[in-house]
């Protein structure tokens, strides 16, 4: 087996890894319901901190992070970013924890449409006819559900506009995950420790009076964080950004299965009719995906005989 291929394979290994545990991450928080979300939060910044610079420094990659806190610019669009991503953390958490589980992974599932939208809007990116498609039918069935329904998907919408605009703004700074990882936790630590110690009221905020287990499960919130990311990381280094994207659905779908499974969410009329339409829209999204890619491809192949023709 060819040295791409051991990587390829490598790399599917790493993006199953990383979606399936983003997928069932909110068993973990499930396992910490009784910790109010915002503590959760602050655990899950708190040793993402820790822990990703104790990786940073193993891997001798603190170098990379001083011309990034040299540059004012990129700290403050670095801010911005966190901002966004600490308020999708802590509702992702509060929707978990408060039953609303399949309004998360909807959010997710429109994420990919809402990202082919901020770049055709915001980055001029050329939109394919059948991915305006994907988008509409996104919109109608929010919209249905608005309309028809009264019921406003916030949580799911609030979920995915985050992520995209945080995706969206990181997509532009010249800053890798890890050290984008750590920078980020690093602008939120110290608001998380003050919280923690100074503000936070709960029976669970005095680590001194909590059981063991307890305590090693908020520990564990950095895990949670590190790890899959490490994993995306892998995989991003190992297979193209449009394979990579196939993945993304492990996650929403494996929420999907413990909201309604596992932990009895009731799938209402208007919850069923969008996620049927966003599930719609991502299959004609998938599709046109696909089809493009065996188009490029055979495009590579005509200019390689081209070129060969041409020497």
């Amino acid at each position: 087996m060819s040295d791409d291929a051991v990587r390829a394979r490598q790399g599917v290994f790493f993006a199953l890894a990383a979606y399936t545990f983003w997928g069932i991450a909110p068993v973990y928080f499930k396992l910490v319901k009784q910790v109010p979300a915002l503590e959760i939060l602050s655990h899950r910044i708190i040793w993402a901190f820790l822990m990703v610079f104790v990786l940073i420094v193993a891997m001798k990659r603190l170098d990379r992070i001083r011309p990034i806190l040299k540059s004012r610019k990129l700290v403050l669009r670095l801010t911005l970013a966190t901002c966004l991503l600490g308020g999708n953390w802590f509702l992702f958490i509060w929707a978990v924890n408060s039953n609303h589980m399949l309004d998360a992974s909807l959010g997710y599932y429109i994420n990919p449409l809402l990202n082919v939208a901020i770049g055709m809007v915001f980055f001029a990116e050329r939109m394919r006819r059948l991915q305006l498609v994907a988008i509409a039918m996104a919109v109608v069935g929010v919209t249905i559900q608005i309309v028809t329904f009264g019921s406003v998907p916030w949580v799911a919408l609030a979920l995915a506009s985050s992520f995209a605009i945080y995706g969206a703004i990181r997509k532009r700074l010249p800053v890798d995950s890890i050290s984008g990882l750590w920078l980020e936790t690093a602008i939120l630590f110290p608001v998380m420790l003050i919280y923690l110690f100074v503000f936070a009221e709960s029976a669970s905020s005095d680590l001194t009076a909590n059981p063991w287990t307890l305590n090693l499960l908020l520990v564990a919130a950095g895990l949670v964080t590190t790890i899959p990311l490490l994993c995306f990381t892998a995989a991003a280094q190992r297979l193209r950004y449009a394979t990579l994207g196939f993945f993304q659905y492990i996650a929403p779908t494996l929420m999907f299965a413990l909201a309604v499974v596992v932990y009895g969410e009731p799938l209402e009329e208007s919850k069923l009719v969008t996620f049927i339409i966003i599930w719609s829209a991502l299959a004609l999204y998938s599709f046109d995906s696909i089809i493009q890619r065996q188009r490029d491809r055979k495009a590579k192949k005509k200019l390689a005989s081209a070129e060969a023709g041409i020497h």
